[in-house]
C-alpha cells in the first residue's frame, strides 16, 4: 500500500489487508478492511510527508504540522461514533469498536484537527450526530446555506 520509500514497517498497512476504494456519491474514497478487529487492536501505523499547508487529506499532527498520508489515513472517512482512534505522536491507528471485514474506517475529523479545511454536512447517521463537521476548535459557518440546510433536517427528523 505504501510506496518502499516509505519504508518497510510490518506494521504499515498492506494492500491485502485495507483498500482505498470508492464508496459512494456523498463519500468519495475510503478505506476498506479485509480484516476483523476487536476494541483496543492496534490496526496499522501510518506515515507520510510532513507539511505545513493543510489540504482535503492532511491529518494534523500539531498546529502547524500535518500529515499528508495519501496510501491510508488520508481517506479514512468521518462519523460522529467512529470505529477508529489516531495517535496522532506514535502514529498509530486503534480500533474503538468491532471492526468487521468489509467494514470501512471510519474517524471523527475533530479528534485530530483544530480547523478543517472545508467544513461539510454530516451524512453519517450516528445517534449522536453533530449535523455539521468543523475542526475542535472553530465554529459552524453557520452562513453557509448546506449548514443551515443541515440544521433545518436536523429539527424536522428530531
Amino acid at each position: 500500500m505504501y510506496p518502499e520509500s516509505f519504508g518497510t514497517n510490518p506494521l504499515y498497512p498492506r494492500s491485502d489487508d485495507f483498500k482505498v476504494i470508492y464508496k459512494d456519491e456523498t463519500n468519495g474514497l475510503g478505506v476498506m478492511t479485509y480484516r476483523s478487529f476487536e476494541p483496543g487492536d492496534l490496526i496499522a501505523e501510518f506515515n507520510g510527508e510532513i507539511v505545513t499547508e493543510m489540504t482535503q487529506h492532511t491529518l494534523q499532527i500539531e498546529p502547524g504540522r500535518h500529515i499528508n498520508d495519501l496510501y491510508f489515513v488520508g481517506y479514512f472517512l468521518h462519523s460522529c461514533d467512529p470505529n477508529v482512534h489516531l495517535e496522532m505522536n506514535s502514529k498509530q491507528v486503534f480500533a474503538i469498536s468491532a471492526i468487521r471485514r468489509g467494514d470501512f474506517l471510519y474517524m471523527d475529523y475533530a479528534q485530530t484537527e483544530d480547523q478543517l479545511f472545508r467544513q461539510f454536512p454530516c451524512s453519517c447517521g450516528a445517534t449522536l450526530c453533530r449535523g455539521w463537521i468543523t475542526g475542535r476548535k472553530e465554529l459552524p459557518d453557520e452562513s453557509n446555506p448546506l449548514y443551515q440546510e443541515a440544521m433545518r433536517y436536523r429539527k424536522a427528523v428530531a
